[in-house]
């Protein structure tokens, strides 16, 4: 009898995290590594059970591919054979920095946020916005409305600084059905549920 490709055992890949030598299957992101060995590396916009998105860039990793080091969101990048990754050097730790300060601007009462931002030295930020919207723009809400509750009651709309999450045309949606799900996975408190009245 012929095995089907899931019930085959996956190939194994040899890298390197913070010179720890370790091994990980193949597909297995470099964030879900590390999870894996107890290394930390910061998040926003990853949760277990949704797609990778790579939005707050947080999780910045510094990479040497065939000799050339690059900064890469450890969420969505894959680890491959001989595959070199730092977590903390200088370069992570100045882009984690300068995020920090940006999410501090457009999250100022997020605690979660400061407790984050305080772990790196950054109590406080240069950047002053004249209307922070305590939205740090991750997408946990849209893709958890999407991918769990199969309902695409919110959305992203416009772009740049113009950039919303809101349901369609800004009006009560149909397909919204309270389940509470992007209160639950948002980071900053922004989302909250209200009891309606019939």
């Amino acid at each position: 009898m012929e095995q089907t490709q899931d019930a085959r055992e996956r190939r194994m890949i040899k890298f390197t995290i913070n010179n720890i030598e370790l091994e990980a299957e193949e597909g297995t992101t470099i964030l879900e590594a590390a999870n894996e060995a107890g290394i930390k590396i910061p998040t926003l916009c990853y949760h277990k059970d949704l797609k990778p998105y790579g939005a707050c860039r947080l999780c910045m990793v510094e990479i040497t591919k065939r000799g050339w080091p690059s900064l890469q969101p450890a969420c969505t990048y894959m680890v491959f054979d001989g595959l070199i990754v730092e977590t903390d050097t200088e370069r992570v730790i100045k882009s984690r920095k300068v995020i920090f300060e940006l999410l501090l601007a457009r999250c100022p009462d997020s605690e979660n946020i400061k407790k984050l931002a305080a772990e790196y030295g950054v109590i406080e930020t240069r950047i002053t916005l004249a209307d922070p919207e305590n939205c740090a723009m991750c997408g946990l809400c849209v893709r958890v409305c999407a991918e769990i509750s199969q309902r695409e009651a919110i959305s992203f709309a416009f772009r740049g600084d113009k950039r919303v999450v809101q349901t369609a045309f800004d009006k009560m949606s149909p397909q919204c059905v309270g389940c509470g799900a992007c209160a639950y996975v948002c980071p900053t408190g922004r989302i909250t549920v209200e009891e309606a009245d019939d």
